[in-house]
């Protein structure tokens, strides 16, 4: 069974700053650099679920255009499960999946979709959130700046 996004509006700049920022406490100073934010923001579990869609799936998802094999469809299943568990784990207790939400886009990201340009995690996660901040805005502009 595909995992399936529904269409939707792109998270919002402010959403996507609080996921990354909250990534990139993780990535550099650990457990204690994010303890008790979770709590503080009840709708963190749903910005690291949409950013973990927004990054998982496109690295998993079988591409039609691609020459296809069973890998193809492999990873396209690990993707599906990978991000089903993570929905259930946000919609069942966000404030425990919050951390796991994140550890997981990070290992995928360290795992899975190596930046050559950017050796470091970090780097690779600021370039990230660079990307999903100009289509955040481009979805969602500051009322009376001009384009």
């Amino acid at each position: 069974m595909p995992y399936l996004i529904p269409p939707r509006t792109p998270l919002t700049p402010e959403q996507v700053e609080r996921g990354f920022d909250y990534l990139l406490a993780l990535q550099m100073g650990g457990g204690a650099a994010v303890a008790g934010r979770a709590e503080a923001d009840p709708g963190l579990a749903f910005v690291l679920l949409r950013l973990a869609e927004d990054i998982v799936w496109p690295a998993t998802a079988v591409d039609g255009e691609a020459e296809l094999s069973a890998d193809s469809f492999a990873l396209d299943e690990v993707g599906c499960v990978l991000l089903s568990a993570l929905r259930d784990w946000a919609r069942d207790s966000p404030t425990t999946a919050v951390p796991g939400i994140a550890r997981s886009i990070i290992r995928f990201t360290v795992n899975v979709i190596p930046d050559p340009d950017h050796a470091d995690t970090a780097d690779t996660l600021e370039a990230m959130r660079d990307e999903h901040l100009v289509l955040a805005h481009a979805v969602h502009p500051v009322p009376g700046a001009h384009r």
